[in-house]
């Protein structure tokens, strides 16, 4: 078919070709613009989409409100198209500015290239999503963003499938939307890509892939990175063979051919939207003209001859020959686009930074105000003083940190003065910090009332007739409350469907619920995560079940990049209330009973790590999460289910309140904190202790992030003087994190008479047995030891040594 009679086939004016016109030739100015102000000084680094503008004009044509974007930083014209994106915010990024009204996607806190639209008002609470063009909050690891897309696809099938979500008509209209992806074709390398695209395909959801192949993964080509050097060939058995079958539809098409781009958009999203099936579009022969990013050249690795092919199909100039080619517009009438679009950039640029710099030269000139006052009242080190004020005023693009800097370094000359010059920059200095706090500190954790820690906590409520059951059975019962009060609740993991997850806990909780709510999963940790971090951002309630702590492994990558930091790189603009269920501590061998605690408290800052003793106390953790909007990570004790509990009568309403210890036992002589499946080793330990006359206070902390928001360890710390830090992770793990918190944090220091100790697991992997477990982690024999010791070092006659 000519182009002339595909272009017509879509109805497209020349009045809209046009205009795609001028947001490619925009979108490359500010690329060019934007390398220029990075090589300036003006900004640090710059990465951005210029050779993808005319491929991304077409996937926007086909991306309607309601739909969502998971994507990755060369999308800049694809925001421009969609009508998501300024100018002057792209340059707002570039500089890093904070104020989100200026730069919204980030509020500066990600560099160029990271788009998001803010899915949420200033209070935190959901916008509508069904009338908007949606983009998830872009990462930097490439590939990250594809299991946040399957989570955004298989949220459509939710909301397609499932009568009950049929209500929620702020987030789906039916299921109508597609979750569009793009990545770079050194990316698909990845094995998360793999994992999303095979998980896509078995559960036959609308997402929709571009691939923008340029032919290298920066300096490294194709050859290196793909089998064939062709994703979509190696891909060629997931194509469907017939309408009806499970599979994909895959297509191929150059990414300098605007009409061949249009039409294959058109046909892929119909695809794609209507029948729910996911849909790979190879976009072949992009360029790359300014390289891979501002940190060098692609002179360096890319022959004359490419160098060449790329000049001759640079898509804008393609698409320029195309549209005179066919009639659509004359030279005269593109020059003046082309010139349009450098002076709209150009404003837009001036505009940017003039509202960047002006905000940082009110604290500029201010600071320097107050060094002048400084300078004239002071009786001594002015000279030092008038040096670094001359050293700041000489810095011609002030950045925020260079007054702060030179106002702390002046305090240390005039630290033993005391004058109303100095009042007024101590003054100064607070009021800034706090404000930077707000800046570059806040939104780590949700702000808003429907905050974890503003839940109220409900005391579980039990009767003569609260039936003893084992632990698993008390976390059915929690389930199956939560499942029937919240229809946008669905559980998803490895064994979760069928057989009721592999300790029982969601046990015919399918048949009464169906297999869209409780619903088993393929083996692949990062993309049940993923699936549950697209789900939620799309205001669903996902459990996702990690079948046991060590294989959180392959997930926690994505965790830490994307859900934990979510709120905070969108400065509250975006939320993902997932809850990630997972089992550990002590049962057997190697990758069954590992404790990593201090890897993931360290990784997973922005969620919330709840490590419950037993499964009451999980069920409290739950039944407070789900009335909250913040995600978080449930450690369950591996050897609990199995333990007689009761279940309380308010099974489905009790909450346990994050970060407040609980104290399991009282004493006098030394606190011993710890969690977890130690609880139960520490109470045998101390009752052990309790026959040789040391009264021991066992303090369960309950939750790690957060920890202890009251200092009641330190309150105990105050009675006994002396503390016993436990745990089953390796030395100077979660042991160490604790130490830091109560000690430094908490200054318990202030009220110890002995030495603190922690007390780990030995450093490599628990042994397999019973015996390997005795060996390799804490026993009630080695807490009682540990403890004995402290207390003969503090009274060696009332407590001889043991060996």
């Amino acid at each position: 078919m000519q182009t002339v009679e595909r272009i017509n086939q879509l109805s497209l004016t020349k009045e809209e070709m046009l205009q795609d016109y001028r947001i490619a030739c925009e979108s490359r100015q500010a690329s060019l613009t934007g390398r220029k102000e990075v090589f300036m000084g003006k900004a640090k680094f710059g990465i951005f989409g210029d050779g993808k503008e005319v491929a991304q004009l077409a996937m926007a044509r086909f991306f309607r409100p309601g739909d969502f974007r998971s994507g990755y930083y060369r999308d800049q014209t694809f925001m421009f198209a969609i009508g998501e994106l300024t100018i002057q915010q792209f340059f707002a990024q570039l500089y890093a500015h904070t104020d989100v009204e200026q730069e919204p996607s980030t509020a500066g806190r990600s560099m160029t290239g990271h788009f998001g639209t803010r899915l949420l008002d200033e209070e935190g609470k959901w916008k509508p999503q069904t009338s908007a063009k949606n983009s998830s909050a872009d990462i930097s690891p490439t590939g990250a963003q594809m299991p946040r897309l399957l989570g955004l696809a298989y949220a459509s099938k939710l909301y397609r499938q499932n009568p009950e979500l049929h209500q929620f008509t702020d987030f789906s209209h039916n299921g109508d939307e597609i979750a569009f992806g793009t990545i770079g074709n050194a990316s698909t390398s990845e094995g998360v890509f793999f994992e999303a695209i095979n998980a896509a395909g078995v559960l036959q959801v609308p997402m929709l892939v571009s691939v923008w192949d340029d032919g290298y993964g920066i300096s490294v080509p194709a050859h290196y990175q793909t089998t064939k050097s062709s994703i979509s060939e190696i891909l060629a058995g997931f194509q469907r063979e017939a309408p009806g079958e499970q599979g994909y539809e895959i297509f191929k098409v150059k990414g300098w051919d605007y009409a061949g781009l249009c039409e294959v958009y058109h046909q892929a999203t119909q695809i794609c939207r209507e029948q729910h099936v996911p849909v790979l579009i190879h976009v072949e022969e992009v360029t790359q003209p300014q390289g891979h990013s501002t940190s060098g050249s692609h002179e360096r690795y890319k022959s004359k001859e490419r160098l060449a092919w790329e000049e001759e199909y640079d898509c804008i100039k393609q698409m320029r020959n195309w549209l005179i080619t066919n009639g659509y517009a004359q030279h005269a009438e593109l020059n003046q686009i082309e010139a349009e679009a450098k002076e709209a950039v150009r404003l837009a640029r001036a505009n940017a930074w003039t509202s960047f710099n002006n905000a940082i030269q009110v604290d500029h000139k201010q600071c320097l105000h107050l060094l002048d006052q400084l300078v004239s009242s002071s009786g001594q080190n002015v000279s030092e003083i008038a040096s670094i004020r001359e050293e700041l005023s000489k810095v011609i693009n002030p950045l925020r940190s260079d007054a702060i800097r030179a106002a702390r370094r002046v305090l240390r000359y005039v630290r033993k003065e005391r004058s109303a010059a100095k009042r007024d920059l101590v003054k100064w200095l607070e009021t800034v910090q706090g404000e930077n706090a707000e800046r570059y500190n806040s939104y780590l954790y949700s702000q808003s009332e429907e905050s974890a820690l503003l839940v109220e906590e409900i005391k579980p409520e039990y009767t003569e007739n609260s039936p003893l059951v084992d632990g698993r059975e008390v976390l059915q019962a929690c389930f199956d409350a939560a499942l029937a009060r919240e229809p946008r609740l669905f559980a998803i993991g490895e064994d979760v469907g069928k057989i009721g997850d592999v300790n029982q806990a969601f046990a015919g909780l399918q048949d009464k619920y169906g297999e869209l709510r409780v619903t088993d999963t393929g083996i692949r940790e990062c993309t049940i995560v993923g699936q549950g971090i697209g789900a939620a951002l799309r205001g669903l309630r996902p459990i996702t079940e990690i079948q046991y702590l060590d294989y959180l492994l392959y997930a926690i990558q994505i965790l830490s990049d994307d859900v934990a930091s979510l709120q905070y790189r969108t400065k509250g603009g975006q939320k993902a209330p997932l809850i990630v269920r997972t089992r550990g501590h002590r049962l057997e061998g190697v990758w069954h009973s590992g404790s990593p605690m201090g890897m993931i408290v360290n990784s997973l800052r922005g969620m919330h790590v709840l490590v419950p003793r037993n499964m009451t106390q999980a069920a409290g953790f739950y039944n407070l999460l789900l009335k909250s909007d913040e995600p978080a990570l449930v450690v369950e004790p591996l050897n609990g289910y199995r333990l007689k509990e009761r279940i309380p009568a308010n099974i489905g309403e009790f909450t346990v309140p994050l970060g407040m210890p609980e104290v399991l036992r009282t004493g006098t002589d030394i606190t011993i904190v710890t969690y977890g499946s130690m609880c139960k080793v520490v109470m045998d330990a101390a009752g052990q202790l309790q026959t040789v006359g040391i009264s021991a206070e066992v303090i369960d902390v309950q939750t790690l992030l957060p920890f202890d928001l009251e200092h009641l360890i330190t309150d105990s710390i105050r009675k006994t003087n002396r503390v016993l830090i436990t745990d089953e992770d390796v030395s100077g793990g979660a042991t160490g994190y604790m130490l830091q918190k109560v000690i430094d944090e908490q200054e318990a220091w202030r009220w110890l008479d002995s030495k603190p100790a922690t007390l780990s697991a030995q450093d490599h992997r628990p042994s397999y047995s019973t015996d390997g477990d005795y060996f390799s982690k804490p026993s009630a024999e080695d807490v009682f030891e540990r403890v004995y010791a402290i207390m003969h070092e503090a009274d060696p006659e009332s407590f001889p040594a043991l060996y």
